[in-house]
């Protein structure tokens, strides 16, 4: 048999494997179930493609994201390695075909969504497979706790049952206990083996800077930091706007976000992996095979949604071992606007009850019945008709599809763009000649900035809500501006297709997940709370506040975070108020846990316990541990 390292070589051109790889490599090789929990930067993929290409057979490989199962077939097939997809919404007769293929052309894996895995066909054709390995990537997407959680990972289960005999590997850079238990019991493994990599980055320092000026620091941030960055920005017009400054400052930056043509992106990935441009700024699309191991510095320009997107980004930078930085620049606008955002971007379980209903209603589809049919769906008509607000139903589409209530061809929240050809004061004659087009015009450069300077991503319907006037009256009039030469005005195609799945039962169908969709919502305020206790968290070190995140307390503090240099600097003392604010944040320790975390010796720590207890402002509970009265 083939030895792992020469794969190893012979594929990925190295000599030797990150530790645990090769205790991943192994265990699965004899034919053990496993879990692999490691972080970016970890070399997940390498833990199952590497025994695949040594054991007879097609290794079945579950991912969740398409843009990410294109990635990964794409840098296979790179390597002179045949692995293949499904294409989106291909016919019966192309999926015969393409198992055809599979069988007698030798791939050696198959990538596939959870939701194709409902697939009665495709089950039955799996079937005629020999199967060598199931690799469950981002598993913590079976868990409802999980960050991303999608329900169409639980049925998973069904590849289990078709090949019991096959072992599974379950792979994530983010899981806590709770969601490893939900993992081995979802997909039914047989005492699997849980091999783990410490979070712990002694060369990463996490740093969460309150700043009012942020172009200000980002300059002193590359005055200072010369090897390659990352920018990690919210939404697609900060990464040219950023982009513009910092090369405007002689700091040479690229930008890349999904929306850009594939050209585009590859020159500006090739710019920053060869570093002619050294900084990159980009929303969180840019990520997925990035192999460069000496990103020395990533930026969040903007708060993310959670721990765990933070840690996955953050975790880009000091691949190579050498002394990196991960800097998360707020203030209290920031804190303000995301905690707005997200109040009014999350559904409510009557919000998802609601629009599951009218997208009956609006396909004039009665009760007790389904059609087979995929309806063309713009969802700008669908909200601008019955009112609703598009991230609300963007969001309850996403929990509808995830449980298999409706299918719903990627792409629908496609953006519409414009470019001024013009500048400010040509662009405002034309307004003389109509005073509607006048208001219109001064609403739209009021609402979007850079647009003489940028192609920028708009929306109609926001438009159109702010103008007091129908979202076909915005398009009629920016289509005039194009047809005067004022504007370059390209429209997305907002259609998409969709397609029910069950049949129409209005509050009967929701009921059915209810228990779920209300355990995915509580998640979700659950860790936006999480996230702005860690960025508001001074007293205690940023990398033993990840790291008990994910349930490692054996932590020792890590010395170059903001907070372990802010302690170095004023050399504090443990005292009872520390100790007390420690409780706040994590309601209940005990005395050995408490020196850990403060790093002090366990005898003075109890000195400050019994004054608290004396003093009734802690209690003791059963498990003998210390929290707030």
């Amino acid at each position: 048999m083939i030895h792992s390292k020469e794969i190893l070589k012979k594929y990925w051109g190295f000599s030797s494997f990150k530790a645990p790889q090769e205790t991943v490599i192994t265990t699965v090789l004899q034919n053990q179930d496993c879990i692999a929990l490691l972080p970016t930067g970890g070399g997940k993929s390498i833990c199952f493609q590497i025994p695949a290409l040594i054991k007879d057979g097609v290794c079945l490989v579950v991912s969740p994201l398409i843009a990410l199962i294109q990635d990964q077939v794409k840098q296979l097939q790179q390597k002179g390695i045949k692995a293949t997809t499904i294409p989106f919404q291909s016919s019966e007769d192309d999926i015969v075909r393409l198992f055809d293929t599979i069988k007698f052309s030798n791939i050696k894996f198959l990538y596939i969504s959870p939701e194709r895995l409902q697939s009665k066909l495709i089950q039955q054709k799996l079937k005629e497979l020999t199967l060598s390995l199931i690799a469950v990537d981002e598993a913590h997407c079976i868990s409802e706790w999980g960050h991303d959680f999608r329900p169409a990972y639980r049925n998973i289960k069904i590849v289990n049952t078709l090949f019991p005999k096959i072992p599974t590997i379950a792979l994530t850079a983010t899981a806590n206990k709770k969601v490893i238990k939900d993992i081995i019991k979802v997909l039914n493994l047989h005492e699997p083996e849980i091999i783990k990599k410490s979070f712990f980055k002694e060369n990463l320092g996490y740093h969460v800077l309150h700043v009012e000026n942020k172009f200000d620091k980002l300059i002193q941030i590359f005055t200072k930091f010369t090897k390659p960055a990352i920018v990690y920005v919210s939404r697609r017009k900060y990464t040219t706007e950023i982009a513009d400054f910092l090369n405007s400052k002689n700091l040479k930056a690229s930008f890349y976000h999904a929306g850009l043509p594939n050209i585009e992106k590859e020159t500006a990935f090739n710019k920053w992996i060869t570093e002619e441009t050294p900084i990159m700024v980009a929303t969180n699309a840019f990520g997925m095979g990035i192999d460069k191991s000496n990103i020395g510095l990533v930026v969040h320009y903007n708060l993310p949604f959670s721990i765990e997107n933070y840690v996955q980004e953050a975790g880009r930078a000091g691949r190579d071992g050498k002394e990196a930085f991960a800097i998360l620049l707020k203030n209290e606008s920031d804190i303000l606007l995301q905690k707005q955002q997200f109040k009014k971007n999350l559904p409510s379980l009557l919000d998802i009850k609601e629009i599951h209903k009218k997208l009956y209603q609006n396909f004039q589809i009665s009760l007790g019945e389904v059609s087979e049919n995929y309806f063309d769906f713009n969802i700008l008509a669908f909200c601008e008709k019955y009112q609703f607000y598009i991230p609300i139903v963007e969001t309850a589409l996403s929990v509808l599809k995830n449980h298999r209530i409706i299918e719903l061809e990627k792409n629908y929240n496609r953006k519409s763009s414009i470019q001024c050809l013009v500048n400010s004061r040509s662009l405002l004659q034309h307004s003389t000649t109509s005073k509607e087009i006048r208001q219109f015009i001064t609403i739209l450069l009021r609402t979007y900035s850079g647009l003489f300077n940028n192609e920028t991503t708009i929306n109609e319907f926001y438009l159109a809500n702010k103008a007091g006037m129908s979202s076909k009256k915005v398009i009629y009039l920016l289509n005039q501006l194009d047809r005067n030469g004022s504007i370059v005005y390209k429209k997305a195609n907002a259609s998409t297709k969709l397609k029910f799945l069950v049949p129409r039962e209005d509050n009967v169908t929701i009921q059915r997940f209810s228990n779920e969709i209300k355990t995915f919502l509580m998640q979700k305020k659950t860790k936006a709370a999480d996230f702005f206790n860690f960025i508001n968290n001074k007293n205690i070190c940023r990398s033993i506040q990840l790291l008990h995140y994910f349930d490692e307390k054996n932590t020792r503090k890590c010395g170059i975070c903001d907070v372990c240099q802010q302690d170095k600097k004023t050399s504090k003392k443990t005292t009872v108020n520390t100790v007390k604010r420690l409780l706040k944040n994590y309601k209940e320790l005990s005395s050995y846990e408490i020196s850990m975390l403060l790093m002090a010796n366990e005898k003075d720590i109890l000195i400050h316990l019994r004054t608290l207890l004396a003093d009734e402002k802690i209690a003791i509970t059963a498990q003998n541990k210390y929290t707030l009265k």
